[in-house]
């Protein structure tokens, strides 16, 4: 099953930070990378525009690099304030999934 679609809104800029930061990746591989582990079948038209966004707020930079075999790619890393972007994101995520962890095993805090 795919997550929804609202879902993963909320969650996709987080992981492409933290796919970025495993190493750099051009816009199809990261599109690739993503289905690979089950984010999905994310539409191109949705990736590349967080790209820009991500771009634009300097968590990224995009560096053209030659192929080889055809046109050169854009290959993104992380910035420094990249880097906290996602340590912030990260310690949300932990935030909620503990959170949902212990509504699921029935426990509410008081």
């Amino acid at each position: 099953m795919q997550p929804s679609s609202q879902m993963l809104k909320g969650i996709l800029e987080g992981a492409i930070l933290r796919i970025i930061q495993q190493g750099d990746i051009y816009g199809y591989g990261l599109h690739e990378k993503l289905g690979t582990l089950g984010f999905g079948n994310i539409p191109e038209g949705t990736i590349y525009p967080l790209l820009l966004k991500l771009q634009k707020n300097k968590l990224i930079v995009g560096v053209r690099r030659p192929t080889g075999n055809g046109p050169d790619r854009k290959y993104y890393h992380l910035t420094d304030a990249g880097q906290d972007a996602l340590a912030d994101f990260q310690q949300q995520w932990q935030q909620l999934a503990q959170a949902m962890a212990q509504l699921n095993q029935g426990g509410t805090e008081s």
